[in-house]
């Protein structure tokens, strides 16, 4: 038996996992030449940071390089299973450690898994320098860090790996389980490697474990281990589309679709429909999305768009998946090539605008139900005109407050059914001001 083959091992990403800034991948843009980091560590201080980036592009190791290239203690902690007691433990030691003239790195991996009280009790030894606090976060630190932490940190932000670099780790990979497997040979086909950093979408650990498990079924025969494009694909091995309902992607997704149907461009508006369901978001939260889309983008330009999303709603909660997703489909398609019109949304928006700098102006008497003997002996409802008594339904009347007479908040667009609104009102206006 070739030795090391079945003796126990730390995952390959773990092996893997550089020592060094020579030996580590990525993040160009905060490790070049003269870029951020590259001149922190030339000083040798390091302020508190918030390393921000999707997983697998280093965050953790890059702290961990962080703290031994200033030659601090490094202290880890996960957000997932400590709390204030453990904390608090790490801080008495850094307090000793400074009065000896040491520094502490505490290093806090999914930070924005703390609670603000959590968060609340790092701030006074963030401030007062008993630690160097990095945290590393998946979530846009703006949302899951509190503002007082936050403004104490450099916020970082890591960039998922490309194809070239990671397959520059699985090419150090390959090396790796040689050494490992001994005696056996170990023949890896450069289109694997090819395939497995594409499929990994920049994560670096998810490239390794798809690689390691690889290793790990490749049959032996010969004492050789041969890993092909077709045992990748009997394999079938696949990653689970980055997507978090709770998390920055699930709005960056969002945003995207709503962009691509306000954009008029259904190709993009399906490819983010698509992405969001085959992720697992909730079809109806994309039905009310549409809903808003249809009246905030498109409006009064086609009113048919409101009423095809709030069906596309109502079709998906008869049908359920995967039937009613293309009633949903319908509606992105329709939507997205409908004319676009935001008038009816900046008519509220400038109705809304005049309330809060009027405050509560009263209603014109004229325009008051007068419901009782006393309402009409005050003057409710005098003087007003029923428009039905009157030619084509139309009347001279004013039937704004005083202060916002001739105020005018909607105004059409020349676009669709808008414009024929637009010139209703005109033609309505005319006749009025004769």
């Amino acid at each position: 038996m070739p030795k090391g083959l079945f003796e126990p091992k730390a995952p390959l990403a773990e092996r893997l996992r550089p020592q060094t800034l020579d030996q580590f991948v990525g993040q160009t843009h905060l490790l070049g030449p003269e870029k951020i980091l590259s001149r922190l560590l030339a000083s040798r201080k390091l302020p508190s940071l918030i390393l921000w980036g999707p997983p697998g592009c280093g965050k953790t190791t890059l702290a961990k390089i962080l703290a031994q290239t200033v030659k601090a203690h490094l202290v880890t902690l996960s957000a997932v299973d400590s709390g204030i007691k453990e904390m608090r433990k790490v801080i008495e030691e850094a307090q000793k450690r400074s009065r000896l003239g040491g520094q502490t790195i505490l290093f806090i991996d999914e930070i924005h898994r703390f609670n603000k009280a959590q968060q609340d009790f790092l701030l006074p030894y963030v401030e007062s320098g008993v630690i160097i606090l990095i945290g590393a976060t998946t979530e846009n630190p703006s949302f899951k860090v509190i503002s007082p932490l936050l403004s104490r940190c450099k916020v970082l932000v890591l960039k998922p790996l490309s194809p070239e670099e990671i397959k520059t780790i699985l090419k150090r990979a390959v090396e790796e389980e040689k050494r490992r497997l001994g005696r056996i040979s170990l023949e890896v086909e450069d289109k694997v490697l090819d395939l497995l950093a594409e499929a990994a979408e920049g994560d670096a650990r998810v490239a390794l474990n798809f690689f390691e498990a690889l290793v790990d079924i490749a049959p032996e025969q010969d004492q050789v281990k041969k890993i092909t494009v077709g045992l990748l694909k009997e394999a079938a091995l696949e990653k689970p589309l980055l997507y978090d309902r709770a998390g920055e992607e699930h709005y960056n997704l969002i945003s995207a679709f709503h962009k691509s149907l306000r954009g008029s461009d259904p190709d993009a508006a399906l490819y983010w429909l698509a992405r969001m369901l085959e992720a697992g978001e909730d079809p109806l939260y994309i039905a009310r999305r549409m809903i808003v889309a249809a009246s905030e983008d498109v409006g009064n330009a086609d009113p048919q768009a409101l009423l095809l999303a709030v069906a596309a709603k109502e079709a998906f909660e008869a049908l359920g998946s995967p039937e009613g997703e293309l009633a949903l489909a319908q509606a992105a398609v329709y939507i997205a090539c409908a004319p676009k019109s935001n008038a009816v949304y900046r008519a509220l928006e400038a109705a809304r605008e005049e309330v809060k700098r009027h405050g509560a102006l009263p209603v014109p008497m004229h325009l008051r139900n007068p419901e009782t003997a006393l309402m009409r002996a005050l003057g409710y409802g005098r003087g007003y005109k029923y428009p039905h008594n009157f030619p084509e339904a139309l009347v001279k009347q004013d039937y704004l407050p005083e202060k916002l007479k001739g105020r005018v908040f909607y105004k059409p667009s020349d676009r669709g059914f808008e414009k024929v609104l637009g010139e209703r009102l005109k033609a309505w206006r005319e006749k009025l001001s004769r």
